[in-house]
C-alpha cells in the first residue's frame, strides 16, 4: 500500500469519535434485577513512594466482573453485594505491582491504599521483544478472535459527560446504561439501552452558546479500538503510521510492550499518535492512549463542529482519547475508555475568546454472559447521536445511583453537584414544596 504523500486517502479517516455542536439557544433535543442491599467503601489509591493519586487504577471484586476505577484525584467508590465477606480486592495500575487486600480490611470511608511500582527487568525483554513493532501491532489487532470475549454479554456501566468553560462546570451528566456487546468477532454494532440518568446546565455560563454532545455513552463505547478498529486503524490506513518500541512496563504482574505511534511526516490529515499497551505474553492490547493531530486547525474543526453560530470561528485545541482492557477468565474485553476534547470560539467584535472543554468517560461495573442473546427492539435502544435530555431530577436525592458502581466525583463535579442542590431546594421554596 503506498500513500497519497500529501493527502491520504478519506476512507477511514473522515469518522470522528466526538461530534460537537454549537448552537444559538435552543432547547436540548431495566437493568437486569440485582440485590439492593450493599456495602460500599470510598478512599484513594496513592503511589507508595510519592504518596500522588493513582489517576484511573481499577479496583476488582475477586472471583466476579464487579468493579470500579479511582477519577482524576485518585478517589474511588465501591459497591458490594452486602453478603460479600472473604473475598479480596484487586488494586490494578499500568506500571505497578498488582495489591491484593482482604474486603474484611476496608473500612466504609477514608481508605489509603498504597501500590509499588514495578521494574521491569533488562534481561526479561532483551531476547523476547518482537523486532518489528508494526507487525506487533498488527497481529494484536488480528488477535481479538482467540483473545476477547467470544460470547454476547450484558455490561452494566456509568456514563459521566461534563462541559466546562474555562474551569468551571456548567453542564453535568450522568447515566447507568446496559450494553448489549456482540461477540468480538462480530461486525454488529452493540446495542445500549439506559437505565437512568440525571443532567443539569448553567445556561448562564454559556455565553450566547448552547453545547450539544451528540453520542452520549457511543462516544466512550467506539473508542473500543478493538471491537470497532475502523475509526484509527483500517487496513486502508495502517500504512500511514509509523510504530517504534518504547521502554516495557508491567500491569497485573505481566510484562507490557509500549509501542508509540504516529502519522508519517509527508500526510496533512489529522490522523493519531499515542502509545499502545500491549500483553507480552498473549498479543492482547490492554490500554490505549492517543490524541489527534490538531495542527490544521480548519481540517480538524470540520471532524468535529456540525453546527456554529455566524459571528464565530471554532477549533479543537485538544482532543484526547483513552480505553482500557480487563482479563477474566483468559478473555479480555473492554473495561473504561475517556474522551477529552477541549476547544475555542473566537467571537467577532469580542476582545476574548471563550475556552471550554468536554469530557465523556464510561466504565464498565459488571458483566454477564447474555445467555438468550436477546437485545432491546430498536424503539427502546439509545440511537448513537442521542443528546442527553436535559433536567436535573436525581440531584437532591443522595440515593438517586442505590447500588450500582459509579466513578467518585471528582471536588469540581461534587462543587457543582452541591450547587444544583441548592438551586433545587430554592426552587422547592419557592413552589411551596420541599425537595428532599
Amino acid at each position: 500500500m503506498t500513500p497519497n504523500t500529501t493527502k491520504p486517502a478519506k476512507k477511514g479517516m473522515g469518522r470522528s469519535l466526538l461530534t460537537l455542536a454549537l448552537l444559538f439557544f435552543a432547547s436540548w433535543g431495566a437493568l437486569m434485577a440485582q440485590d439492593p442491599n450493599f456495602k460500599e467503601f470510598s478512599g484513594e489509591v496513592k503511589d507508595i513512594a510519592s504518596k500522588q493519586p493513582l489517576v484511573f487504577a481499577s479496583l476488582t471484586l475477586e472471583g466476579t466482573n464487579v468493579s470500579t476505577i479511582t477519577n482524576t484525584e485518585g478517589k474511588f467508590l465501591l459497591k458490594v453485594p452486602a453478603n460479600t465477606t472473604r473475598e479480596n480486592i484487586v488494586v490494578a495500575f499500568l506500571g505497578y505491582s498488582t495489591l491484593k487486600i482482604p474486603l474484611v480490611q476496608f473500612q466504609e470511608e477514608d481508605n489509603e491504599i498504597y501500590l509499588t511500582e514495578s521494574v521491569t527487568e533488562l534481561s526479561e525483554v532483551n531476547l523476547s521483544v518482537p523486532k518489528d513493532a508494526k507487525e506487533l501491532v498488527w497481529e494484536t489487532l488480528k488477535n481479538k478472535g482467540s483473545k476477547y470475549l467470544d460470547d454476547p454479554t450484558v455490561m452494566t456501566a456509568f456514563y459521566r459527560e461534563t462541559i466546562k468553560k474555562r474551569r468551571k462546570n456548567v453542564s453535568l451528566s450522568e447515566a447507568v446504561v446496559n450494553i448489549y456487546k456482540s461477540p468480538y468477532t462480530s461486525e454488529r454494532t452493540d446495542a445500549v439501552k439506559l437505565y437512568k440518568a440525571r443532567k443539569s446546565t448553567d445556561y448562564d455560563k454559556l455565553d450566547t452558546v448552547a453545547l450539544k454532545l451528540q453520542g452520549g455513552p457511543f462516544n466512550t463505547l467506539f473508542v473500543d479500538m478493538i471491537k470497532y478498529p475502523d475509526y484509527i486503524f483500517t487496513v486502508d490506513t495502517f500504512d500511514y503510521y509509523d510504530f517504534s518500541f518504547d521502554s516495557s512496563t508491567r500491569v497485573d504482574n505481566k510484562l507490557i510492550y509500549v509501542v508509540d505511534f504516529k502519522q508519517r511526516k509527508e500526510l496533512l490529515d489529522p490522523m493519531y499518535q499515542g502509545k499502545l499497551y500491549i500483553d507480552a505474553e498473549n498479543k492482547i492490547l490492554t490500554s490505549a492512549v492517543y490524541s489527534l493531530n490538531i495542527t490544521d486547525k480548519v481540517m480538524a474543526s470540520e471532524m468535529f463542529v456540525r453546527k456554529k453560530p455566524r459571528n464565530a470561528e471554532v477549533w479543537p485545541t485538544e482532543v484526547a482519547y483513552r480505553v482500557d482492557y480487563r482479563e477474566r477468565d483468559g478473555k479480555w474485553y473492554y473495561g473504561y475508555s475517556n474522551v477529552l476534547l477541549e476547544f475555542k470560539i473566537d467571537w467577532d467584535k469580542k476582545l476574548f475568546n471563550s475556552v471550554y472543554s468536554m469530557n465523556c468517560e464510561m466504565a464498565i461495573t459488571d458483566w454477564e454472559k447474555n445467555e438468550t442473546n436477546t437485545i432491546p427492539k430498536f424503539r427502546d435502544r439509545m440511537r448513537s447521536n442521542i443528546i442527553l435530555s436535559d433536567e436535573a431530577i436525581g440531584f437532591a436525592d443522595p440515593d438517586f445511583w442505590g447500588e450500582y458502581n459509579i466513578i467518585e466525583p471528582e471536588k469540581s463535579i461534587e462543587s457543582a453537584i452541591r450547587k444544583i442542590q441548592r438551586q433545587l431546594r430554592r426552587s422547592g421554596d419557592t413552589d411551596g414544596a420541599s425537595v428532599p
